[in-house]
């Protein structure tokens, strides 16, 4: 992030050769291929740049949370000792002419409100903003609800302190500080001024922002305090480390090709910290945060916007997932189909292909609800026209119709990008339904369909709309990662802002087509930002078929969870090549117990094509999960009403368990079941149980808390249910279409206590309902029957 020792060798060179002029450099600077991440950090270490640091409150009215901040002109300089160059920020003269025009030490906007009694939104410019405020698609509703009335003001010594029951916030005028507190007066974290930073010969950029020598552009610089011990968590679905503690992160929405590297399909401007709070940058342009990598007291982030607008929340995990998407939103409750196995592969082309896939899935008894119809339903491979193939279909919605019946809905492959070869390239050009670059021409070979623009939303929802009118039950949102940043948009902005906000508006025009014709709230999507998660649900891309692929695509499940999504799938085996049976073998329960489930890759990914062995475990994990659909549906409906990822890091739901903080190769599956994955070929595994006895799901072995050497059961994956909880299970079926709600086998799992809890959510109920069972003799019987008229229980333990 910042600049000291060799480093400065590299940018004396480049000021060097700036002021030769030479042509060459300029290639050298332009070494960037299409849609590389833009990394904002890199604007913080440029010694051509002028850096305003944030050093007093210049002004404050208490009652309105409005004031201004005076900021001090720096510019790098250097110190060389001993063979060793230093460089710093320095205080620095105006260098504009003519002097009596321009503010050497500028007084900009500042300000803090509330939203809530856990929620504070703080806003700094860098300039004067000219734009008229507009309502944001980041947000529910476009704005954020202030409820200042459940804070208290107080005067205090050199500042201002506002009060909730929740925590406490105090603003000192100089030098200007944020402190954030909890409501037992816990230092959350704090801005950084360069007074706190005196005490490191680390050169440390405080709270500030950047003036571009280039073009006079200027980017925010928001600096929090970071604990020793602390760790941090989000930022969507991100592949590295679980903890981003010592990270530096872009978030820039990119084709990650791949879930083993630091790009990503699902960046999301959000993070919590173990400390007990959570930071939602309110921003769609390129964002670097450095997470203590360079100083690790340093929270550094670096926004491309010329203002900072960031959404501070207080409290433990839950608490902070709720607050987000009590914001941003929570997503809709998926149909119960969706909740069945995906059969998928890259591809089958044609009606025959379809029918025969779905034959053999009853004909194995592979319970499943979705075949899913990639690249190649159209008349060429991958040239999407939404419309299916004359020679290869002779009836699609006889054939969709046909499934449905046979308890099959029908999912289908598009993407926004249109080829010049496809028959739909000229339309959308001519009509102006695309993004231009600065002559009014394309920027790239492919036309990519501009969502700001209405007439596109409304032409492309026509074409969605004829398929789901059809019968088709879904469509797969895919690709949306490659926006052009270049590109002009029909709203008036540039790429710079609409990049992030494409894989949104996008999720979104699809996700609302569908249910104004279906009525149910299901996409599949693969790109995301901040607000994708009200439109469920997503899959997390193109995993190579290897274990370490494996892992790192759970690491990415976890991540996308504590950004606010509730849904969230991948595909089952990896997705490159064909997957090795054994790694498929152990690959197929970790799918089986999240959220959503597709197998899908290049082929065969269906099971009758692998050994018998493999064919009956995959029925053995398929059966396993259709049982426990119940289980899986009320925790869907909770998680959905609460802003709670199904697929669960540990610390969500067991916060002062310090052990649970570590764990990035296990979750939570719901609030009751817990997973621990295979990632070798292996008979036992070393697994991290929170507080309280566990029960293993398959062998009935009671385990206590702390780590605990697992053997695995016959289906290969442990689970584990919570002791005291109650797994509603149904009688297998070979779709949810065919389950019979009105039979539910409730199973006990408790080891010496008296009480057991579990949730129910019935497809003919908008109720979830909490069960509660109490110990006779050497049973349970229910306290209550919310339900009696339509479900009865069989009690088992």
């Amino acid at each position: 992030m910042f600049i000291y020792k060799l480093r400065f060798n590299a940018l004396f060179l480049q000021a060097a050769l700036l002021l030769l002029a030479n042509s060459a450099w300029a290639q050298i600077q332009n070494t960037n291929v299409l849609n590389e991440p833009p990394d904002i950090s890199k604007d913080f270490e440029d010694y051509r740049n002028t850096y305003y640091l944030a050093d007093e409150l210049a002004s404050f009215n208490p009652e309105t949370g409005e004031g201004t901040i005076k900021y001090l002109r720096h510019n790098y300089a250097t110190r060389q000792a001993f063979n060793n160059m230093l460089s710093k920020l320095a205080p620095s003269e105006a260098n504009e002419f003519p002097t009596t025009e321009y503010a050497v030490s500028p007084e900009l906007p500042f300000s803090i409100d509330f939203v809530s009694d856990r929620t504070l939104r703080i806003k700094a410019t860098s300039g004067p903003q000219f734009r008229n405020e507009q309502s944001s698609l980041m947000l529910v509703d476009g704005v954020a609800k202030y409820a200042r009335n459940l804070w208290s003001y107080s005067k205090v010594d050199n500042g201002h302190k506002y009060t909730s029951s929740k925590g406490s916030v105090v603003i000192t005028e100089k030098p200007w500080h944020i402190y954030i507190y909890d409501a037992q007066g816990k230092l959350l974290t704090s801005t950084l001024h360069l007074d706190d930073v005196k005490s490191t010969y680390t050169p440390v950029t405080p709270f500030s922002f950047v003036r571009r020598a280039e073009d006079y552009s200027r980017s925010m610089g928001v600096v929090f305090s970071m604990s020793p011990e602390e760790k941090i968590f989000g930022c969507g679905e991100s592949f590295t480390q679980f903890n981003k503690r010592g990270q530096k992160v872009v978030l820039w929405t990119d084709d990650a090709n791949g879930v083993q590297n630091e790009t990503m399909y699902k960046p999301i401007p959000f993070y919590m910290s173990s400390r007990g709070y959570g930071v939602f940058m309110h921003h769609s342009t390129p964002i670097t945060v450095d997470f203590g990598k360079y100083f690790n007291g340093a929270n550094s982030m670096m926004i491309g916007d010329d203002e900072a607008d960031l959404f501070v929340f207080i409290g433990e995990p839950k608490d902070v997932l709720d607050q987000y998407t009590d914001l941003t939103g929570k997503p809709d409750m998926p149909p119960l189909w969706s909740f069945g196995f995906w059969m998928s592969r890259i591809t089958y082309f044609s009606e025959d292909e379809g029918r025969n896939i779905a034959k053999n899935l009853r004909k194995h008894k592979i319970p499943s609800d979705v075949i899913h119809f990639d690249t190649g339903w159209f008349e060429t491979d991958w040239r999407c026209d939404y419309e299916f193939s004359k020679n290869r279909f002779d009836n699609p919605e006889k054939m969709i119709a046909d499934m449905k019946d046979e308890g099959f809905n029908v999912c289908l492959w598009q993407l926004p990008y249109f080829t010049p070869k496809n028959t739909l390239f000229d339309e959308i050009v001519e009509k102006g339904l695309v993004v231009k670059d600065q002559k009014g021409n394309i920027p790239y070979e492919d036309a990519t369909l501009d969502f700001t623009n209405p007439e596109t939303v409304a032409w492309y929802q026509d074409k969605i709309g004829s398929l789901l009118k059809q019968g088709v039950g879904v469509i797969k949102v895919d690709f949306g990662e490659a926006a052009p940043a270049s590109g002009i948009y029909s709203n008036g902005r540039t790429g710079f802002y609409e990049h992030n906000l494409f894989p949104l508006r996008y999720n979104k025009t699809v996700a609302d087509i569908t249910k104004k014709i279906t009525g149910e709230s299901i996409i599949w999507a693969r790109s995301t930002w901040a607000g994708s998660q009200r439109y469920p649900l997503h899959w997390g891309g193109d995993a190579a078929t290897t274990n370490t692929a494996m892992a790192a695509t759970l690491r990415g499940g976890l991540s996308l969870g504590l950004s606010g999504f509730s849904f969230w799938s991948h595909d089952v085996g990896g997705f490159t090549t064909k997957a090795p049976e054994d790694l498929y073998r152990r690959w197929t329960p970790f799918g089986m117990l999240t959220s959503h489930v597709r197998s899908h890759g290049e082929p065969p990914t269906e099971p009758w094509e692998y050994s018998e062995e493999f064919l009956e475990g995959f029925r053995a994990a398929d059966n396993m999960r259709y049982r426990l659909m119940p289980y899986i549906y009320a925790q869907a409906k909770h998680a959905s009403e609460n802003g709670l990822p199904m697929l669960r890091a540990l610390f969500v739901e067991y916060p002062n368990d310090p052990g649970s903080w570590l764990v990035d190769d296990q979750y939570l599956f719901g609030s009751d079941m817990l997973v621990a994955p295979l990632f070798e070929n292996v008979a036992e595994r070393s697994v991290y149980l929170p507080e309280g006895k566990w029960i293993d799901y398959q062998t009935g072995k009671v385990y206590e808390k702390g780590w605990q050497t697992i053997q695995v059961g016959d289906i290969p994956i442990i689970a584990l249910v919570r002791n005291g909880a109650v797994i509603p299970h149904i009688k297998l079926a070979q779709s949810t279409k065919n389950m019979d709600w009105s039979n539910i086998e409730l199973k006990v799992y408790v080891s010496n206590t008296n009480e057991a809890k579990g949730k129910l959510f019935l497809p003919s109920d908008s109720n979830l309902y909490e069960l509660t069972l109490d110990r006779q003799g050497q049973n349970f019987v229910l306290k209550n029957n919310p339900v009696s008229k339509k479900t009865r229980f069989k009690i088992t333990k």
